[in-house]
């Protein structure tokens, strides 16, 4: 494309050199840069220009464009920001990927940069915007849907806004109010929480009361009452819900996976073409509109790189610019685009992507009947380049323009702690075979191998559990191989990450485990021959890429970038290529060390007449470089979704650790590995099936941009995350996974400065059956021993804590509940949750037996009461506590904090007793579970 700098805006010179997002506002017609204070604030009245740009592993930079367009801008003022947008575009290269965003329609792409969420304000340049000084607070009720990124929309402040399927935030003066819909989902209320805060920061200047109103829970908390007279008193809400526009809005995730029985969508291709200084669209070379092909696919040749075409695919649309159109011609291609969404009467928030030739997004070559795989690398620094020299031309600065370092060998994240215990079992049909530690490392190819390697991990002790699979082995043998692999994981409580290995594609948390890893042909032998002839390729230069092969005995098989031991039975050479470092030969004579030979280093060129004689005679003409191997790239973030028998994966953005949500599996992919993590509240069905479900997305993978069908699987359950995997994320907190209450449980906690209490193992079978035990013990007359609250596998909705339920039958209940969570049985979904519920059963008389004692305990012998016996009535904290294994019995059990002495109560509470109870009842309540007294 060539590109007059003139016809760029002076703004946009110079940009897109560093990591992070930029934003202007259309003024007058002409973008504005922002300050970073005012990002995330858009004005209903305004049009805005935003630049996100990404540092790749490549060392290139990769941009994504949005224009977004406020309800009330002017259209003027929105062509406008369409048209900065391609010369921003232009200003980048002509590489960046520009999004089409309307307010309350925005794509999640655009929503993730500015967590927790988008309010937009009222006003605009064009309306005379100011910022007000001091005025009047008003109420106001906003509509909070999304699981992991929040919509926010401001609805009327009535009654009739309210439903029970939503969570609703009401923001007054004194206090913000979140009102959870009874069949509002965890994950939704634990967003709404951060958008709470986000309230809480940006309107109170982080100085309001927090109120947490669950529906149907009227006294949940003294303040409900206060949320009902704001609407003029408690009344029951209508059944019937009327979704608003925005329920109504098509995800821009691009669905993976979707119902094989739904029919494709219908797509249409538009060529577009000027006509008389417009644009019209047609056929190549005609005036007349006229579309180019339909169908469900298309082929990509009708594609021209000197034209614009628009993909017409229902609820969304493309304009694809090729390569070497005019800067004019992808203007008029943009204002042409917004013609035909009017023309066709579609809704003005249809969602337009625009991409150049070469960079074409998955989603848009999915219409497309077998897109080429080809690399974008050429074009994008072709083009890249051509802008460059036009704006030095220009006397602009241009560091940085051209940042694309050549990629550097991959160095993986932490690896594992080397101090730990290592065991190994070959597959031998339906028994596995111990391997003594000196063959530790040594594989055969026909076989199948189970890898067991025990380390200390920050918290705990943990796992790493692998099936390797040779690429000779039989189908049968790999059977049995994952269902061994399996059992061990089930004898450990579910603990270790469990990964599938694949001869070639050993990852370097793999490798690291060995001295070097050996690879022999066939099968296991006692003892190589010493007479035997065989030859070993030798690759890598450290622990966590040594890799040594057996290949024929064949000078084609030499190559001049590797290393290789060469056994000629008596006589054993190093052959070292000319392109070898010193470290790859110090790998190779290891490697002849671990096979008991005693090698002769020899440099290539300088071999003796032998070794040619052994290899079939000397030749020339083999490779002088490595076999190019699957690179790893930007790790991508996916949540799956199963319901009612459908899988769907969509991706998750601009990810980061808190996008890891407790009741669900995500798939982490950086194209040479992929890691399934599960979540601690996911479906017993997710769980069983996760590994299902990765195999399912690579094969995806693999039909749609060759990506390998055996690449590496992890099985990551929450809780048990290894460094190597925290390492792909920004920020990883190790603390963070100690702690598995739901999503909106963990939120709350968090807004309020509470503690949630640490549990050690993550799907640790052994504490769920202690749970089950002590609530059968709590129904069937063990004194002073209550369970802890179970949580369903289904749905992730916690249960009310058996502790504060004061019937019998309702202890049964709960013991029954533990048991079946123990022994992984599903329960039924509840379909709503309020985790204050249990502050009124506290706040209740106990049920009195017949004897007029309280049924919260059950009497004690003399001499059980002469052992719990106190001199001065106090016990020590860790006797007191919930999950004290040595607790003290005879002691009211709503009153645990009364039986600390006044020195430890003050140390604890941070007050007095005579202050604390002076507290409202929730707050002690609160500070009570945050030191387990509750």
């Amino acid at each position: 494309m060539a590109v007059s700098m003139k016809n760029v805006d002076v703004a946009f010179h110079n940009v897109g050199g560093k990591a992070g997002t930029e934003v202007w506002r259309i003024e007058n017609f002409s973008p504005v840069l922002l300050p970073k204070s005012e990002y995330g604030k858009f004005h209903e009245g305004d049009s805005y220009i935003v630049l996100r740009t990404t540092a790749l592993k490549s060392g290139a930079f990769h941009y994504d464009v949005h224009f977004w367009l406020g309800k009330s801008t002017s259209q003027d003022e929105a062509g406008a920001a369409a048209i900065k947008t391609v010369e921003l575009d232009a200003a980048l290269g002509g590489r960046a990927v520009q999004y089409r965003e309307c307010q309350g329609h925005e794509t999640d792409l655009f929503l993730s940069y500015f967590k927790p969420c988008i309010i937009p304000l009222e006003g605009g340049i064009a309306s005379g915007f100011k910022k007000v000084e001091e005025a009047e607070f008003e109420p106001r009720l906003y509509l909070c849907k999304g699981a992991r990124l929040a919509r926010v929309t401001e609805v009327p402040y009535a009654r009739q806004s309210l439903n029970h399927d939503d969570v609703f935030i009401l923001d007054t003066k004194e206090k913000i109010y979140q009102f959870n819909g009874a069949n509002s989902s965890i994950q939704e209320r634990g967003k709404a929480l951060e958008v709470v805060q986000h309230l809480k920061d940006t309107n109170h200047d982080g100085d309001c009361d927090i109120v947490i109103v669950d529906d149907g829970k009227l006294g949940a908390e003294a303040e409900t009452g206060e949320f009902w007279s704001l609407f003029g008193g408690f009344a029951p809400l209508g059944r019937k819900h009327v979704p608003h526009e925005d329920s109504k809005k098509q995800p821009f995730l691009v669905k993976l996976f979707c119902n094989q029985t739904r029919p494709p969508i219908h797509t249409e291709l538009y060529c577009i073409t000027p006509v008389q200084g417009s644009s019209a669209f047609s056929n190549v070379g005609e005036g007349k509109p006229k579309e180019v092909e339909h169908g469900p696919v298309l082929k990509k040749n009708l594609l021209d790189t000197h034209n614009c075409f628009l993909l017409d695919a229902g609820n969304e649309m493309f304009v694809w610019m090729g390569r070497e159109t005019t800067l004019e011609q992808r203007k008029a291609a943009t204002l042409s685009a917004e013609e035909f969404i009017s023309s066709q009467e579609r809704p003005t928030f249809t969602q337009v992507t625009r991409i150049i030739e070469g960079f074409e997004l998955p989603k848009f070559k999915a219409h497309f009947e077998k897109w080429p795989r080809t690399s974008q690398s050429s074009v994008s620094e072709d083009g890249r380049g051509k802008v460059a020299a036009l704006l030095k031309q220009q006397g602009v600065d241009v560091k940085g323009l051209l940042k694309a370092a050549a990629p550097t060998e991959d160095i993986p994240p932490p690896l594992l702690e080397s101090s730990g215990k290592l065991e190994v079992w070959r597959v031998d049909g339906t028994a596995k075979t111990v391997i003594p530690p000196e063959d530790h490392g040594k594989f055969f190819d026909a076989h199948c191998y189970i890898v067991l390697y025990t380390y200390h991990g920050d918290r705990k002790e943990d796992f790493l559990l692998c099936t390797w699979l040779g690429k000779t082995h039989s189908a049968d043998e790999q059977s049995e191989a994952v269902k061994m692999t399996s059992k061990m994981a089930d004898k450990l409580k579910g603990r270790p990450v469990q990964v599938r290995v694949f001869q070639g594609k050993e990852p370097p948390q793999f490798l690291a485990l060995f001295p070097c890893l050996i690879i022999m042909e066939g099968k296991t032998i006692p003892e190589l021959c010493k007479e035997t002839k065989y030859m070993i390729r030798v690759q890598g230069t450290s622990s966590f890429n040594s890799l040594a092969i057996q290949v024929d005995a064949v000078p084609a098989s030499l190559n001049s970038s590797e290393c290789f031991v060469l056994s000629l039975g008596k006589v054993c050479y190093m052959w070292s290529g000319n392109f070898t470092n010193t470290e790859h030969q110090k790998v190779a004579m290891k490697v002849a060390g671990l096979l008991k030979l005693t090698a002769k280093p020899i440099r290539e060129g300088t071999e003796p007449s032998a070794f040619w004689n052994v290899l079939g005679g000397k030749q020339t003409g083999y490779p002088a470089h490595r076999d190019t191997k699957d690179v790893s790239k930007d790790p991508r973030l996916f949540q799956c979704t199963y319901t009612k028998g459908k899988l769907e994966i969509t991706e998750v953005f601009n990810f980061e650790q808190d996008d890891l949500l407790t009741e669900e599996v995500m798939i982490l992919d950086t194209n040479t590995e992929l890691y399934v993590w599960v979540g601690q509240h996911a479906s017993v069905h997710e769980k069983q099936h996760a590994l299902d479900f990765a195999q399912e997305y690579l094969d995806n993978r693999v039909a749609q941009d060759g990506m390998s069908p055996k690449a590496t699987i992890y099985r990551i359950p929450e809780g048990n995350e290894p460094l190597f995997f925290g390492g792909h994320f920004p920020s990883w907190s190790a603390t963070k996974v100690t702690v598995h209450a739901d999503t909106y449980t963990k939120r709350l906690a968090n807004l309020r400065g509470q503690k949630l209490p640490v549990v050690e193992h993550a799907e640790d079978g052994t504490t769920q059956r202690k749970t089950a035990m002590a609530a059968l013990s709590s129904v069937f007359g063990s004194p002073g021993d209550y369970p802890t609250s179970p949580r369903s596998s289904v749905g992730g909705s916690p249960r009310t804590p058996s502790s504060h339920i004061n019937s019998a039958s309702s202890q049964r209940a709960a013991a029954l509940a533990a048991l079946s969570a123990a022994l992984g049985q599903p329960q039924p979904e509840q379909t709503s949750f309020a985790p204050d519920a249990d502050w009124v059963a506290v706040s209740s008389p106990s049920i009195k037996s017949e004897d007029g004692g309280s049924e919260t305990g059950t009497a004690l012998s003399e001499q059980e009461l002469e052992e719990s016996s106190s001199a001065d009535g106090t016990y020590e904290y860790e006797r007191l506590k919930a999950t004290a294994t040595n607790p003290v019995r005879g002691i009211d059990l709503k009153k645990r904090e009364a039986y600390l002495s006044d020195e430890a109560f003050e140390k604890l509470f941070t007050m007095k007793k005579d202050k604390f109870y002076e507290l409202p009842k929730w707050k002690q309540d609160q500070r009570k579970r945050v030191l387990d007294l509750f």
